[in-house]
Formats: structure tokens, C-alpha cells, sequence
């Protein structure tokens, strides 16, 4: 056992945790970070960073097939999923040791193992590291422990036929057949990704329609995409049980208990909080019913000293909300003035083909809300560059108040799909996020031709003058 004494411990080193130490360091905060598996987490491990690798391997597919529209003769195109697994992992071992060095320089002490807080709320114990068992103190504590996939009971998750995303990031062979139980965002990256490099997939949704959450509109171009591609969504169905045999694996779902075999069952129903490795049963932290650490608006639990951020909190469990929570903490514990995140125009961003990314309130969630509106959407198949890359697929849709005199007023939000919207979003949530007006807004100079005039244009037609539509 040994005893050192930080300014703060972090334990989670996932985008929240290292965030936080990053962040603290570079405030002059002697840090210490508790990492039970490996540094980056989720995000940079098996979740964002090698997902969005096969979404990418997906695309250069999609490339090669459609190359002779563009007068480019390619011979007849195969996978060779190995190399796709090697250059995902290939580049995760760059960002983790780069991540890794990045902490090192800014002085902050790695730990390996599993931390677990003290009754005291200063303490922290680390265990299943390889020196053993230690005890280290802290003038304050982020608890940033992540998330596991949460699972279906009677689904035993295996290596191939039943899978999370912690197995289908790494599978040895792409299935022929898949189903993907759950229509949110990680669900349909993987019905998309697998889609465009040959398997046959269906998705079946428990919620009345995929992407809850998301603006109609918006799904709407995604279900029409998905199913040119021949891609399979059932929405409003419960699966009940599966059943493996030599021909795959059989879903009984629905309320007349239609059945379909497929060779790969991905459960992707959400992520649950890891609070449970944290040993909080006595340390006066409040877990919700639900596995949730509860904090107020800055992070702080209530225990004295204590924040928490990330996956454990109940907020939207994306790598860059993480980001800015563990930045949140560490402004608070220093002492500074704190701007709380509003969580109602966070950015989302889906990687599918084609992409979805939005900001703020859809135009359901807007009149439910009972506010006067108005609402400008442009689509991308009149757009020059769009028409050049060949991904005509898609919309941006603004939501701004309306005015007394009925005209627009600021934006309440900003929705897209189509092609790179997720590069595209950034002026669309800084003009959210800064209560911007449509007027003020249509004053920037679009760059011609691009993508992201779209959004120009579609904020021009608000202030009742436009060009193109």
C-alpha cells in the first residue's frame, strides 16, 4: 500500500476522465487518473474512433462501386476484412499513445486499475493493477467510470452471433445476415456500415420511429436511403426471444410473432452507467434507480468534494458532452465562474450514409413546446458540389421564432442529413448557441460552391428574400 496526495483524482480515463485531467493540468492542478482498462475509454477504443473507422472503409466501398459514373474503370471489388481490422486497430494504438504521452507531458500520474472512493471522499483505493493495491488522497474527486452496452435478458452475448458493439467492433468476419436491435444512432451506424460492405440488415426498433429524438424530417431521408439500399426498418416492435441453431440465429418479434433468421444479432439498446465499479454504497454519493450518479448543473454530487461526469451522469453519453463536463468540474473546483451546459442545443452528430447531425429543438418538440415558428428547409439536390461528389441525398432544415410582426427572429434549431453534414453543422449550433438572429446570420458570405451554403441559403429564405430557392 502506498499514499500520495494529488490536488485532484480523476477515475476514468475516458474523454470525460482524461478531459478533466487534461484540462487540470494545463491549469497548473496536480492530477492523478485511475484507467482500469485502457486510456481513451469507450470513444477511442470501441466506440467512436473504430466505429467510425468501418464507416469509412464502408464509404471507400460505396466509392469503388459507383467509380465508373465518374469514368474511372475499377476491376471487380472484394473486402479483405483483416486489413480493415488492422488499420482500425492501427490507428487507435497511434491515439491512445498519443493521448497517453499528451498526459504524461502535462504531468498528470497514470494509475492502473480499478479506483474505488473512500468513505472520506479524499481516498481513492486501486485495485487489479499490476503494483498491486494502493491508496491515494485528493483534495476533491471526479468520478468519470463510463458506460458498459447494456444487454437483453435470454441474449448471451458471444463473439459472433450475438454481439455489442464491444464484439462487432473486432469480429473476425463480416456476417452475411445481420439484425440490429435498436434504431438509435450507434444501431444504425452499424446497419449502415455492414449494409455497405455487403451484409444483408434489418433493423427492428422498439420506439414508434428510429432516431428518437431527431427532427421527422430529418429521419425521413434516412429511412428512404436505407431502404434503396435495402436496408430493413421495422419500428414499434418488441423482440421477444431468440433461438440459435445451425442456420443462424432466430428473432421472434412483433405482436404476431413474425420470425426472421440471421447469422448476427447486434444488441445496441444503449449504454448503462458504470457507477457500480466506483464503490459508493457508503460514501454518501446518491445513485438513481436507473444506475445514474445525480449532480447538480456544475457536476458536484452530493457528496462533499465530489463531482462526476460523463457516462455516469444522465446526460447525452457523446464523447464531446464528456469533453465539456470534465472541463465544467474543473472550473468549478478552482473556483472560477462556471457556465453550465445547456444540454437542450448540444450538438448530435450520426455518421450513417446518408449522415444526420443537429442542434436544438425539432420542429415537433418546438410547437409541442407551444412556440410560434418558422421553418426553412433546402435540399441538397440542387447543390453544385453535391451534385460533383454524387450525394444528392438530403436536406437542412432551420427552425427560428417567429417575430410579432411575423417575421423570423433567432434560431431555436438547426437540423441536417445528407452528405458531410457532420462537418457541416459547426456554424449552424455557434448561431444557436449565440441566440443569433436570421438576420444577422444571412450577412455571412457563403463559400461557392460547398455544402454548407446550403445552410446559408436556407437562413437567407427566412428573412423573405433568397438566390437559388
Amino acid at each position: 500500500m502506498s499514499s500520495q496526495h494529488f490536488d485532484v483524482i480523476v477515475i476514468g480515463g475516458g474523454p470525460a476522465g482524461y478531459a478533466s485531467a487534461l484540462y487540470g493540468a494545463s491549469a497548473g492542478l496536480n492530477i492523478a487518473l485511475i484507467e482500469k482498462t485502457a486510456i481513451g475509454g469507450t470513444c477511442l477504443n470501441v466506440g467512436c474512433i473504430p466505429a467510425k473507422e468501418l464507416l469509412e472503409s464502408a464509404a471507400v466501398a460505396r466509392t469503388v462501386r459507383h467509380a465508373a459514373d465518374y469514368g474511372v474503370e475499377v476491376g471487380p471489388m472484394g473486402l479483405k476484412w483483416e486489413t480493415t481490422m488492422q488499420r482500425k486497430q492501427g490507428i487507435i494504438n497511434q491515439l491512445v499513445g498519443g493521448l497517453t504521452g499528451l498526459l504524461k507531458n502535462r504531468k498528470v500520474t497514470l494509475f492502473d486499475g480499478t479506483g474505488r472512493l473512500g468513505a472520506d471522499h479524499r481516498t481513492v483505493t486501486i485495485e487489479g493493477g499490476e503494483p498491486g493495491p494502493q491508496t491515494i488522497s485528493a483534495d476533491s474527486v471526479i468520478l468519470a467510470a463510463g458506460s458498459v452496452p447494456r444487454r437483453l435478458d435470454g441474449f448471451p452475448v458471444d463473439d459472433h452471433r450475438i454481439v455489442t458493439s464491444d464484439e462487432l467492433l473486432s469480429i473476425a468476419t463480416l456476417p452475411a445476415s445481420a439484425a440490429v436491435i435498436g434504431g438509435g444512432a450507434i444501431g444504425l451506424e452499424f446497419a449502415s456500415m455492414m449494409s455497405d460492405l455487403g451484409t444483408t440488415v434489418t433493423v427492428l426498433e422498439y420506439e414508434p420511429k428510429i432516431l428518437p429524438g431527431a427532427d421527422a424530417d430529418v429521419t425521413r431521408v434516412l429511412e428512404r436511403s436505407f431502404k434503396k439500399r435495402g436496408i430493413t426498418i421495422r419500428t414499434g416492435v418488441v423482440v421477444k426471444r431468440q433461438e440459435q441453431g445451425d442456420g443462424g440465429v432466430t428473432l421472434t418479434f412483433g405482436p404476431d410473432d413474425e420470425q426472421i433468421v440471421v447469422e448476427t444479432v447486434v444488441v445496441s439498446i444503449g449504454r448503462k452507467p458504470a457507477s457500480d465499479t466506483l464503490g459508493l454504497e457508503h460514501t454518501g454519493v446518491t445513485v438513481d434507480g436507473r444506475g445514474f450518479i445525480t449532480v447538480d448543473e456544475n457536476g458536484r454530487t452530493s457528496a462533499p468534494g465530489v463531482w462526476a461526469v460523463g457516462d455516469v451522469i444522465a446526460t447525452a453519453q457523446l464523447a464531446h458532452i464528456g469533453f465539456a463536463e470534465g472541463m465544467l468540474a474543473i472550473t468549478d473546483i478552482l473556483g472560477e465562474d462556471t457556465n453550465p451546459i445547456d444540454y437542450g442545443k448540444v450538438p448530435w452528430c450520426i455518421y450513417t450514409h446518408p449522415e444526420v447531425a443537429f442542434a436544438g429543438l425539432s420542429e415537433a418538440a418546438a410547437r409541442e413546446a407551444g412556440l410560434d415558428i418558422v421553418v426553412s428547409k433546402h435540399r441538397f439536390a440542387g447543390n453544385g458540389r453535391a451534385m460533383i461528389v454524387g450525394e444528392t441525398d438530403g436536406l437542412v432544415k432551420i427552425i427560428a421564432e417567429k417575430r410579432a410582426d411575423g417575421t423570423a427572429g433567432k434560431l431555436l434549431g438547426v437540423h441536417l442529413a445528407g452528405p458531410w453534414v457532420t462537418e457541416q453543422l459547426g456554424q449552424g449550433y455557434l448561431a444557436l448557441n449565440w441566440e443569433a438572429t436570421v438576420d444577422e446570420i444571412a450577412q455571412f458570405i457563403q463559400p461557392h460552391p460547398t455544402m454548407s451554403e446550403l445552410f446559408g441559403e436556407s437562413v437567407l429564405a427566412l428573412t423573405g428574400r433568397s438566390l437559388h430557392g
